[in-house]
């Protein structure tokens, strides 16, 4: 296949891979749905890796590597505006209390950018005691967020 075509292809399949994104986006909240989405994507990236450190799943170590890439990937996007003056409202799980604290919250957010990174090169490395360890350390930071800052609850 010539390199052309494989870049329409591509492109076809990347308009397509838009198409069911865009839908899952409330009209209505778009906020919410941003950061509703960011999350169940940091979500759903951390906890197979968390199944594989625990031998839920089997190890496959290019399999994690992928993963951790993946996860530190979406940790880095731009979340921060989902969380705009106004957006405390409507169907969502985030605490007023971001809105009220928002220096600490970013400063929160930042750090689990950082350990996703960390994480990242430590899957490189193959040490399953430091991956192990560094999962560890980027799950409290997440955790650290969700016990001040997200409900248990969707809040109205």
């Amino acid at each position: 296949m010539k390199p052309v075509q494989r870049l329409l292809i591509a492109g076809i399949v990347a308009c397509a891979a838009a198409v069911p994104t865009l839908a899952h986006i409330e009209k209505t909240e778009p906020l919410q749905s941003l950061r509703q989405s960011y999350f169940a994507l940091i979500g759903m990236s951390f906890g197979p890796m968390a199944d594989m450190v625990k031998g839920k799943i089997e190890w496959d170590q290019a399999q994690f590597e992928r993963w951790s890439s993946d996860l530190a990937a979406v940790a880095s996007y731009s979340v921060e505006r989902g969380f705009a003056p106004g957006s405390e409202e409507g169907r969502t799980r985030a605490k007023p209390d971001i809105w009220l604290n928002l220096d600490d919250f970013n400063e929160r957010l930042a750090g689990l950018r950082a350990e996703t990174a960390k994480l990242a090169e430590a899957a490189k490395t193959g040490d399953r005691a430091a991956i192990q360890a560094q999962l560890g350390a980027t799950g409290k930071a997440c955790k650290g967020c969700h016990d001040e800052y997200k409900a248990k609850d969707y809040l109205y």
